[in-house]
């Protein structure tokens, strides 16, 4: 290594260097990484570090490893539901320690769900406006539960119509932070009908490609959520 290699242990600077070669995208996802032997003598290192290294990428869920004559380390190809786990984990710590409040995640879930209905209209295919269908459900009948989990699928719906898998990444831990931290047991008496009532709407609008009612639509909507997730909030904290 060179003289002006970042300090630290060496497996983490190895890392490190690997690390910025995948994601400047030098080394694609699915690309295998250069044996242990290669790497030890390309970097100067004992296989010892390099090993440590992978495992340090690995754990990073950057790389994935398999063994056999056809194994060895491979860039890791991401999916939205991998890489959204890990932004869940860091909004979900956030919240646990009252560095983010309810206003703050319903104001983020306002700035990227309220334009995207109304993308969500230009852009959805019959195909969506079935999901969007089958995520609707009756509120004097469906268990609380299933409420929360089919007010969920209508959301992440609405996103992927849009076209955009980033706005699904992005937004999708807001809705699971919030229905697991702030208490969506304590949800108030009509909640669920006006969920109800507002995706039915919602749905009603993307079909008929109303991008501008869409958006006045989802920003009514979640103002509703606003106001029962927060009631819902100072009831968990009672």
């Amino acid at each position: 290594m060179t003289s002006g290699a970042p300090a630290g242990p060496a497996y983490a600077v190895l890392a490190e260097q690997i690390r910025a070669r995948i994601l400047s995208g030098d080394l694609a996802p699915g690309a295998r990484l250069p044996a242990e032997q290669e790497l030890s003598a390309d970097f100067g290192v004992g296989r010892s570090t390099v090993r440590e290294a992978l495992r340090s990428l690995a754990s990073q869920n950057l790389i994935q490893t398999t063994r056999g004559v056809s194994g060895g380390s491979f860039v890791s190809v991401p999916t939205i539901g991998h890489i959204s786990a890990h932004l869940e984990t860091g909004v979900a710590l956030m919240a646990a320690a009252e560095r983010v409040t309810v206003a703050q995640l319903m104001a983020t879930r306002h700035i990227l769900e309220v334009p995207a209905a109304g993308e969500a209209a230009l852009h959805r295919t019959d195909a969506h406006l079935e999901d969007l269908r089958r995520a609707e459900f009756d509120p004097s009948s469906a268990s609380g539960e299933e409420t929360y989990s089919a007010n969920q699928d209508f959301h992440l719906v609405l996103l992927r119509a849009t076209g955009n898998p980033l706005l699904e990444v992005i937004t999708a831990p807001l809705f699971r932070v919030l229905g697991t931290r702030f208490g969506r047991d304590h949800a108030p008496d009509g909640f669920w009908a006006c969920v109800a009532d507002d995706h039915a709407e919602l749905h009603d609008l993307v079909a008929a490609r109303d991008s501008d009612g869409a958006t006045t639509a989802m920003r009514r909507h979640l103002d509703h959520l606003t106001g029962a997730y927060e009631q819902m909030d100072r009831l968990s904290r009672g």
